[in-house]
């Protein structure tokens, strides 16, 4: 299973109201490029934490790419975002990535503010009719802040 990283910039956009993680439209980006190479978003950049520095694959081939918001709340002091898991089904060839990227589509300035990234260690490729679930760890949530 792959694991969850946040990128460094979402801190302080975090920080100066970039996001509503409880109400904003979370969206998915395939990419085959890692974060930090060939124009994407270092993990220390807040500049940089955008999706216009991420290099996508096609989307033509690929269901529905936004995440449905479970729950967003603190208890105790921790805040906890949970998503509903998402299956990108594939109407035709999709691929190759390596990473998944989860950006706020809602938020402006600055546009497609990038949050974190999932790296799955090697390239996958969909063929028409393959899946691919992504695993948003109902239990812990994919994000918790303390």
């Amino acid at each position: 299973m792959a694991t969850f990283n946040k990128l460094n910039g979402f801190v302080e956009h975090l920080a100066e109201k970039v996001h509503n993680l409880g109400s904003d439209v979370l969206t998915i980006a395939l990419s085959n490029t890692a974060p930090g190479s060939e124009g994407t978003p270092p993990t220390g950049s807040t500049a940089a934490c955008i999706l216009a520095n991420v290099t996508q694959i096609a989307y033509t081939n690929l269901s529905s790419r936004v995440i449905t918001t479970t729950s967003s709340a603190q208890t105790a002091g921790t805040y906890k975002l949970t998503l509903t898991d998402l299956t990108l089904t594939a109407t035709g060839a999709v691929g190759p990535f390596r990473y998944v990227y989860i950006y706020n589509d809602t938020a402006t300035t600055p546009a497609d503010a990038l949050i974190g990234y999932y790296d799955y260690g090697s390239s996958i490729s969909l063929a028409t009719g393959e899946s691919l679930t992504i695993n948003f760890d109902d239990a812990n949530g994919v994000l918790t802040l303390a």
